[in-house]
Order: C-alpha cells, then sequence, then structure tokens
C-alpha cells in the first residue's frame, strides 16, 4: 500500500499519468480526405466564413469569430462535433449538400479525443516555406555579454527577437549529471562528482565534456540505442530466425566505438559490404504482404526517414496527400535497390507500369539506372553523402539537437519540410558538422559546451497551444528504458554477466579473440542413424569444482533448440540454432559437484544433422592462473527419457548410455561465434552490462523499448498507465528491487541508515537529501538495516520525476 501511495503522490506531483489513448486515427488517410470533400467550400484555402478556417492545427485550435469550436480531448463536448451531427437546420455543418455520416463523425470525435493530430508542416493552405536543399552559410550574430559560442550568439539574437533573454548556467551537479546521462547513458558515481565539484578550473565543464565522450565503450553503449532504433536492429524478433532479416550490431557497436564519420557511415549502410547489409534489407514478412511492404519500398521508406526527415510512406501507397512527394519517387528508390523490373502498385493495385531507378534530388545528379545493382547502390550512396546534400546534414544535427535538448530545431524530427524555429541555428550547426568531418562526437561536443545546453530547463510546450513554438531553453527528457534499467541494474547489483548482443567490448581489432581455444565438441545421441526431425534427448554431465567459482559464464548452441538446466535450475533456452549463446553461471555453479541437464530437440522436416554443444570456463581467481574448462564431449551421457518442464525426472532414468561425437556443417562459424562469445564474457570484467546490449523483456517494452520492426525516431514522451502499473508492482522491477534491498544490505555493513541514504541520494540524483528526506527514508531503512527496509527506499527514490528526467 505504501508504494501505491507514493506512486500516485508522485504522477499527482509529475502530471505525467496519461489516460489511455482513443483509437488510432489515421490523419493523412481518414482526415484529410474527408474535411476536403466536406469542408473545403468554406473553411479551407482561401475561404474563411465565420471567421473560421481549417487550413492548419492551429487554426482549428483558434476556432470561429464566435470562439473555440473544439476542446481537446472532449469530441463529444465539442461544438464542432455537434453541428455536424445536429439534425438542426439553423446551425449544421455542411449546410448544404450530403451530411457526414455517423461513422465519418465518429472519426472526427475521435480525432479530438486523441489530441486533433496533425501531420507537422502539412496546411490545406498554400505551403508559405520550402525547405532548401543546399548548405547554406550563416553568418553569426555578434557575441553578447562574452557569450561567445556560436551557438549562444545565435541564439542570444533569437531571444532578442522573440522577447526572451539568457538564462544563468544550472550548478555544477546539474549539469554533470545531464552531460552523464546524454553522452554515456550512465548516471556519475559519487566519486566523480566530488572530483568535479572540487576542482576550481574555469575549464572544468569543457575537460568533463572531452572526459565522457573520450569513453569509448560507454559512449558506443548508451549511442547503440539511439542507431538500433533508427536503423531497425535487434537481437531477436520478427525475420532472424528464418533468415528473412540480418543483424548489423557487431558494425554498428565498432562504427561506434572508432567514431566512424557519419557520411562513412551512411555510405556503408546504403552500399554495404557484409555485415552491414541487414539495414537495406529490411525484413521479408512472411506469407503475402501488400506492395508496400516489400523489401525495395521498405528500402526507399527508411532512407528517406531515417537520412532526410522525409515520411515516405503514404507516397509509397499513392501521391502523397500531405506533401510533394509522388508514387513514382518512392518507387525510383525503390527501384535502386531492386534486382528485378519493379512494377509499380497504387494502393495496392497494379499498374502495369515499372519503375526507373532514380535519385530524389536529381539537381544533385542521379542514378544509372542501367548499371547492376551494386553500381546504382554505390552511386545512391554518394548522392545521400554529397557535400551539396544539406537535407541529409540537417537531419542528423536536427535529431541530435532533438536528443541533447528535448525538442528537435525542426518538430518533429521526421518532418524536415517543416518550418523550423531557427534557420539561422539549424543551418549553422549543419555546415559545422560537415566540416568537421561528420564527426558524431564533436557534434555532441559542439552543443553540450553550449550556455544553450547547460541552461535551467524550460517549461515543457503545450501540444494544446495553437501558437508556434518558441525556445527558451532545453527541455526536460524521461530517461529511456535502456537508461533506466541501466541505473537499477547498478544499484542493485543485478546486471546480467555477459551481453546477449554479438560484440566484443573492446576498442580492438575484432580478430583479436580467434586465438581462445574451445575445447568442446559437437555431441548427439550414441546412436547409429540420422536423427528423426523432432527428436528430443536429454544430455547430462557432471563437473566437480573445489571451491565456488566468483564467475562463470558459457557458451551454448545446440542445432535447433535446447533449456539448459544446471543443479536442477533453469538457466536458458534458445530456439535459434544459428547462435552461439552467453550464459552466466555465476549465481549457480558451487563447490563439489555440479550436474548439467541439456535437453537438446533436433527441427527440419525430415531426418537431419544434429547436435549439442556447451564450453564453460571459470576464470583463474588470482592473475597468471589457469582458466578451468568444462564442456560437451564423449564423456557426456544421453537419454531418451525427457525431465518435466522443471528439469525433474518422474522416476530414475536407467538408460543413460554415452553420447558420441558428432561432424556437421556447424564447423569454422560456430567456432568463430563461439570465441566471439566466450571473449565477450571474458572481457566483460568489473564493467556493467548495460540494457542496450540485452534483448528486450516486459519492462523495457513497457518503458519504450519498442520492438524495432519499424524505424523509431522519437519515444514515447509521457509514462503511460502501462508504464505506471509496472514501476508499481511489476514482476520484474519487483525481484530486481527485492535482490537489491540484500545486495545493499551486505554492500553497506556497519554503516548507519543515514549514510547509506546519503550514498544513494548521490549516487541517484547527485545531490545530498534534505532534511525531510534524510528523516523519512532513515526511518523506512530501519535501525538496524534491513533488506525489506533498503529495497522500499531505493523504490522510494527510483519513483521521483527527479530521477527518471534528464534535468
Amino acid at each position: 500500500m505504501q508504494r501505491f501511495l507514493i506512486l500516485a503522490a508522485t504522477l499527482a506531483a509529475s502530471g505525467s499519468l496519461r489516460a489511455a489513448e482513443a483509437g488510432a486515427v489515421d490523419f493523412s488517410h481518414e482526415i484529410v480526405p474527408l474535411l476536403r470533400q466536406q469542408c473545403a467550400d468554406c473553411h479551407l484555402g482561401d475561404k474563411k466564413k465565420g471567421g473560421f478556417s481549417m487550413n492548419t492545427r492551429e487554426d482549428l485550435l483558434a476556432g470561429s469569430e464566435n470562439g473555440p469550436v473544439l476542446e481537446l480531448g472532449k469530441g463529444a463536448e465539442s461544438l464542432l462535433v455537434e453541428v455536424l451531427a445536429t439534425t438542426d437546420t439553423d446551425i449544421q455543418m455542411p449546410p448544404k449538400g450530403a451530411r457526414l455520416t455517423k461513422e465519418q463523425v465518429d472519426l472526427i470525435r475521435r480525432w479530438i479525443d486523441s489530441g486533433l493530430k496533425w501531420e507537422a508542416g502539412f496546411s490545406f493552405g498554400k505551403a508559405g516555406w520550402e525547405p532548401p536543399l543546399k548548405p547554406r552559410r550563416v553568418e553569426l550574430p555578434p557575441a553578447v555579454s562574452g557569450r561567445d559560442h556560436p551557438v549562444d550568439r545565435i541564439l542570444d539574437a533569437y531571444l532578442a527577437q522573440t522577447g526572451g533573454r539568457p538564462a544563468d548556467p544550472v550548478a555544477d551537479a546539474v549539469f554533470l549529471r545531464r552531460l552523464h546521462l546524454d553522452t554515456i547513458g550512465l548516471l556519475p558515481t559519487p566519486g566523480e562528482l566530488e572530483a568535479f565539484l572540487a576542482d576550481p578550473a574555469a575549464d572544468k565543464r569543457e575537460k568533463a565534456i572531452d572526459a565522457v565522450l573520450a569513453r569509448d565503450i560507454d559512449y558506443a553503449e548508451h549511442w547503440l540505442t539511439f542507431w538500433n532504433d533508427l536503423l531497425r536492429n535487434d537481437y531477436a524478433g520478427t525475420g532472424y530466425i528464418d533468415g528473412g532479416r540480418k543483424q548489423i550490431t557487431d558494425w554498428l557497436y565498432r562504427s561506434l566505438v572508432n567514431n566512424k564519420p557519419y557520411d562513412q557511415f551512411v555510405r556503408e549502410l546504403i552500399s554495404p559490404a557484409g555485415d552491414a547489409e541487414g539495414f537495406i534489407r529490411g525484413i521479408q514478412w512472411r506469407g503475402r504482404v501488400n506492395a508496400s511492404q516489400t523489401r525495395e519500398i521498405q528500402f526507399a521508406e527508411n532512407l528517406s526517414q531515417v537520412f532526410l526527415g522525409i515520411n515516405m510512406k503514404c507516397a509509397s501507397c499513392h501521391d502523397s496527400f500531405i506533401d510533394r512527394w509522388k508514387l513514382k519517387d518512392a518507387y525510383g528508390l525503390a527501384a535502386i535497390f531492386a534486382t528485378e523490373p519493379v512494377e509499380i502498385h497504387r494502393c495496392d493495385m497494379a499498374t502495369g507500369e515499372k519503375a526507373k531507378p532514380a535519385w530524389i534530388f536529381p539537381e544533385l545528379g542521379d542514378v544509372i539506372a542501367e548499371a547492376p545493382q551494386p553500381e546504382r547502390l554505390a552511386q545512391l550512396a554518394r548522392l545521400m553523402t554529397h557535400p551539396e546534400n544539406g537535407r541529409f546534414t540537417r537531419t542528423l544535427v536536427n535529431r541530435v539537437w532533438h536528443r541533447m535538448m528535448g525538442r528537435g530545431i525542426v518538430h518533429p524530427v521526421d518532418a524536415m519540410h517543416t518550418e523550423p524555429w531557427s534557420e539561422d541555428l539549424l543551418d549553422w550547426l549543419a555546415v559545422d558538422f560537415a566540416e568537421n568531418g561528420y564527426d558524431f562526437r564533436k557534434l555532441l561536443r559542439r552543443i553540450a559546451t553550449s550556455r544553450a545546453y547547460q541552461s535551467p530547463m524550460a517549461p515543457t510546450p503545450d501540444e494544446a497551444d495553437a501558437g508556434p513554438y518558441v525556445y527558451r531553453g532545453p527541455i526536460g527528457r524521461r530517461m529511456t528504458a535502456e537508461q533506466f534499467i541501466d541505473a537499477v541494474w547498478s544499484l542493485t547489483g543485478t546486471a546480467p554477466a555477459a551481453p546477449q548482443a554479438e560484440v566484443l567490448r573492446l576498442k580492438i581489432d575484432p580478430a583479436a579473440h580467434e586465438d581462445i581455444a574451445i575445447t568442446g565438441r559437437w555431441i548427439w545421441a550414441g546412436r547409429d542413424g540420422t536423427p528423426a526431425a523432432g527428436e528430443t534427448i536429454s544430455l547430462r554431465g557432471e563437473w566437480v569444482l573445489a571451491e565456488k567459482p566468483a564467475k562463470a559464464f558459457a557458451a551454448a548452441s545446440v542445432d535447433n533448440e535446447y533449456t539448459l538446466y544446471v543443479n536442477g535450475r533453469k538457466v536458458k533456452e534458445d530456439q535459434n540454432w544459428e547462435t552461439v549463446d552467453p550464459i552466466d553461471l555465476s549465481a549457480v555453479l558451487r563447490k563439489g559437484k555440479n550436474e548439467f541437464l541439456l535437453i537438446a530437440k533436433n527441427g527440419g522436416q525430415g531426418p537431419n544433422l544434429a547436435g549439442a554443444f556447451l564450453e564453460v570456463r571459470v576464470p583463474p581467481a588470482a592473475p597468471g592462473g589457469a582458466d578451468q574448462r568444462f564442456a560437451t564431449g564423449p564423456d557426456w551421457q544421453w537419454s531418451a527419457t525427457l525431465p518435466d518442464v522443471r528439469g525433474k525426472f518422474a522416476q530414475p532414468v536407467t538408460d543413460w548410455a554415452p553420447a558420441r561425437e558428432v561432424a556437421g556443417p556447424w564447423g569454422q562459424t560456430a567456432d568463430s561465434q563461439t570465441r566471439a562469445t566466450l571473449a565477450r564474457a571474458a572481457n566483460n570484467g568489473d564493467r556493467l552490462v548495460r540494457a542496450s546490449l540485452m534483448r528486450s523483456d516486459l519492462l523495457m517494452r513497457s518503458l519504450g523499448r519498442p520492438n524495432r520492426e519499424q524505424v523509431v525516431t522519437v519515444r514515447p514522451a509521457e509514462l503511460s498507465t502501462l508504464q505506471a502499473i509496472d514501476l508499481a508492482n511489476g514482476e520484474i522491477l519487483a525481484g530486481l528491487l527485492s535482490r537489491g534491498g540484500a545486495h545493499q544490505l551486505a554492500a553497506n555493513g556497519g554503516k548507519t541508515a543515514r549514510e547509506v541514504v546519503d550514498d544513494l541520494f548521490l549516487r541517484m540524483l547527485s545531490r545530498p537529501p534534505t532534511t525531510e528526506e534524510q528523516a523519512l527514508l532513515s526511518a523506512m531503512a530501519g535501525s538496524p538495516l534491513s533488506a525489506q527496509g533498503l529495497e522500499d527506499v531505493l523504490w522510494a527514490i527510483l519513483m521521483l520525476p527527479e530521477f527518471q528526467l534528464v534535468r
């Protein structure tokens, strides 16, 4: 009950709990055609009867000469719905001709209920602004009061023109917490905070920025989340098992660790060699799909959205209702990727016309339509990153500004046809980014060193406001799911022992792990003949350890699927025979005899080869020692008897027999994956395994991590009801905090409750507690300290908006 009361108070204070959204309304395909059909004669274009225009969202919210016609979230109570539904001829709308059907009126009501969603930049009137293509050099305004940073010079002039004024910088502790979360996704440690606060140097903020950006692994593992969302890359999900989708994880991780220039990064994605090809290949959906879901159209849509901020989804079905892009533009891009002629489909109906490969900005050049596909892709890569393609650089710097400052210079970030609130700032950042070698970290540094970034948070804009957005400073942002989980794992000591992403967490030559010796052998049932499809067997082995290991890890793979039990505890299951899985065994191995039970199942449609592999390592307790190793081999046994789902046999098994080593197609590929898996676990050391390197779970999904089957450029900004419930009593978080209470108790033995609360506040909020907070949480922690009390303290601080926001 105490937790529910705290949560309710937290949500009420933050105003972040929202009601369940109304049924989704498609603005482009439902609202736009309806308004054009029913309202054009009186309220669209240059028509404004009764002082009421519907050209833009702002016009709709402004209402008529008699006042507002709608209230967001209250469609049934809005005047607009009333006049559309009424039979009173004196007030009904439209006044003449066919009336709206009941279903159409309900659509308008639901649209208002859901917040009057509108495609950014769209207007029923004449377009008032056309985004330029080429870069534009900006002459910087004079510096004011010594604020000579280029970003500040532009924003100071903007603020003067819009009635604002520059703010003083935030306190050092606030700055450091913001910087760490924004650049590497981690909270600063108490030691880092203490050193920073004690540093008297005038340039200590610049030094802190340089220091975090030099943390290659931390930087890469934070921004991996950003790029995984954008590039539809994940570690499990639709298409990965059957070959309809391919990861780019290793290429992406190395690119971030090594700070690959962005233009090269994009060229390698568009014209890939080997391990970067997963992005342009998209997803091969099973069964019949409509024409706008083919891999070729995915290619056109994804490139346009990710690198140019263009929504080509509408134009991949028909000429867009909301911007200038046509069906032939989408299909022209699609044909560049295609290996066979692509027939144009309009609204999923074949037109009989073949698409010609073409680039959407011919003023920069074009592809040679007759060239082979690899050559066309290379040409497209050069056109996308052409020095005169200002749309390319503007889109990227706008995305980064949004991530660092809470709102894009162009909003939303995928609507780059929309007029920016500061064209000078957008253009200057884009040119500066290119002139600095497309260096992503230098772009982060450019923003973070500005006084604008270091200013106090401005109020969050009200989406119901009919007026244009006016910049007043950075806007607070919720932690991402990964940032929140990383913090919880760090505080509770519950981080996984090894990542699931197949990456080497080192800035080294990727081939450096190839000298790792593999002792395990692929094994199966010790009987003649080829295993039948669906054959399932039990495999067992025993390992005696002189001491309980502090750390133990394994690599496992089975063709086709398996469940692994160690000492009666299920530790891993997997259905993908193409992967080698890292497994943390630190918590399950013990002194003395350790029993391994591997339930292995063959797949396929008929008799086919099957095999099971496991290799376990225990690192040396002291430097210079040797690993202890245990692996599958001829000393293992097999049985046709299977356990229950808990790994328990109903009766003693009497048919155990020696397993046999098998040769199969796994060979060098599996060996390489095994070495990489073991290397990842061995080199993990004390480095926190990050949530960005793990497959999503229910808690991460409820906190906003997407499934990445579609490009995701912005995650939900508000806390949903589901997320609030998960934070209150979700099983995963409750389990982590329960273990965290015991972890904190063990780590703080001998300390007083006051000392523990002080330490937790510094670690979680980068400040000491107030007198009231100290008294409340010290009482909660208990005297003497208790695991339950410390669990409650952790939960109480986690629920504070101050913790969950990047401020």
